[in-house]
């Protein structure tokens, strides 16, 4: 039937393996490059730089965007400081400031940087309430997916803790598809969490990219920056 999956590849000795990867070379680390969008900027964290103001833009939320973040809500530059050190630390890791008018309005970071399986993950994202829901946080996403699969990265990943309903809807009308949830997969602010794994596959980001170029296209919204058609994954 036209429906049925093909065959798998067999090896030497009968057992199934997956497809070749005939000509694809493992991709270069991020190097920090700067991203600069039609409503934002991303650049790597530095925190001389962005901490104080950014604490700053923090100070408007009451707390409830740092329920599922595995940091509480930072009140001065020096906590600030400190997550993002602790967020640079891993080589695998690298934490952006999200610029809106030249101002520190969020934070976001690639993690578990991959080159030689082609896989990172986004995470550590952080919004002011500024920020949050508006195009340039959505522009800030798509950025940062788009530099990932231009560079020849083959997955990128989007974990949240289950119940983080807000989490999954932005991950949901980017394009990420639910892989599965780790059950008690971690320790957190002394509770049990269960995580929720999402992917976005190099096959998969030629379609989401076109969609999200036509959303954030200045014709898709009116005089006063609201969206005509909304960006569905």
């Amino acid at each position: 039937m036209d429906n049925e999956s093909p065959e798998p590849r067999r090896n030497e000795f009968g057992l199934p393996i997956g497809p070749p990867l005939d000509g694809w070379t493992a991709p270069p680390a991020p190097d920090g490059h700067v991203f600069v969008g039609r409503t934002c900027r991303l650049e790597p964290f530095e925190t001389a730089v962005h901490s104080a103001p950014l604490v700053e833009a923090y100070a408007a939320d009451d707390g409830r965007r740092f329920t599922y973040l595995p940091f509480e809500q930072p009140h001065t530059s020096a906590e600030l400081t400190a997550i993002v050190d602790r967020l640079a630390t891993p080589e695998d890791q690298l934490p952006y400031a999200i610029l809106v008018d030249d101002r520190p309005m969020g934070m976001a970071s690639y993690l578990r940087i991959n080159p030689s399986s082609g896989s990172i993950e986004v995470g550590a994202i952080c919004f002011a309430p500024a920020l949050a829901r508006t195009t340039a946080a959505s522009e800030a996403m798509f950025l940062m997916a788009d530099a990932v699969f231009s560079s020849g990265y083959r997955r990128y990943e989007w974990k949240c803790d289950s119940l983080n309903a807000p989490s999954l809807a932005a991950a949901h009308r980017i394009g990420f598809t639910v892989e599965g949830t780790f059950r008690n997969a971690l320790v957190l602010k002394g509770r049990s969490r269960d995580t929720t794994w999402l992917s976005i596959l190099d096959t998969e980001w030629p379609a989401r990219r076109a969609a999200f170029a036509t959303w954030l296209s200045p014709d898709n919204f009116d005089d006063e920056g609201r969206q005509i058609m909304p960006l569905a994954g």
